[in-house]
């Protein structure tokens, strides 16, 4: 397959940043270094973006970081990625260093009955499922019909995404519920100044990325895979693109060094 070519204003973007002295290279994971599938567990990565995002984290004044909405520890799993990666999950709350702060009884207590009722409403809609995390569960629809899909999202949000103390995340046949609160913004902000970079990449392709590309400054570049409305300035198709553009920054990176 002949490898997506980067429109001009996009290649020239990358140009500058990759000029700069220290960076981050950021992307989300499924929609982007992997294809969106239809059961979570099979989102294989797109071996040219991770290779790529390896090439970045160990290239001179070069950061790479996942900033994903799945658990930090699937995340790694699925992702295959080194120590040299950074990972970020659960849409931007779980660090290395887990939690920023710790989850509490009755924040567990409430995790729990979402959980049950994701799970109720999940038995009476085929091709719906379930998926818990450290401090969330997913209701996903994406193999349901149509009328089943939007028949359970409108339970979850008539039922415990009303519920005080819940924080709601919409994404692609998805509904997420966490018992605190997510941003990819906040989290492009923290390793923004923990490694001390001029300037942040982003790729995102979901409604969540959105918190991440309103955080970005002048200088910084996102990017926006598929289609629908967005703050990112640049746009690429698919998670194919977003190779083309991972690949482009690492040997812009490398032979600058």
């Amino acid at each position: 397959m002949t490898a997506p070519v980067l429109d001009d204003d996009l290649r020239a973007a990358l140009d500058a940043f990759a000029a700069r002295p220290r960076v981050l290279v950021a992307s989300d994971y499924d929609g982007c270094v992997s294809p969106i599938v239809a059961r979570p567990e099979d989102a294989v990565p797109n071996p040219r973006s991770m290779a790529a995002l390896e090439r970045c984290a160990t290239a001179p004044g070069a950061f790479a970081a996942l900033v994903s909405g799945r658990a930090r520890a699937d995340l790694r799993a699925l992702s295959g990625a080194s120590d040299a990666l950074t990972l970020v999950g659960s849409h931007g709350a779980e660090f290395a260093e887990g939690f920023d702060s710790p989850i509490t009884d009755g924040q567990r207590d409430l995790l729990n009955e979402i959980i049950d009722d994701f799970r109720s409403i999940s038995a009476r809609f085929p091709g719906t499922s379930v998926e818990v995390k450290p401090i969330s569960t997913t209701l996903h629809v994406r193999n349901a019909t149509p009328d089943d899909g939007a028949a359970a999202l409108d339970l979850a949000e008539t039922g415990p995404a009303s519920w005080d103390g819940v924080h709601v995340t919409h994404g692609k046949a998805v509904i997420e519920l966490a018992v605190i609160e997510t941003s990819k913004g906040h989290a492009l902000d923290r390793l923004r100044a923990a490694m001390g970079v001029d300037a942040v990449l982003y790729l995102g392709d979901d409604v969540t990325d959105e918190k991440a590309f309103a955080h970005l400054r002048p200088g910084d570049v996102g990017v926006k895979v598929g289609g629908g409305p967005t703050a990112a300035r640049y746009r690429v198709a698919d998670p194919d693109g977003v190779a083309a553009v991972l690949e482009t920054i690492a040997s812009l990176r490398v032979a600058a060094s």
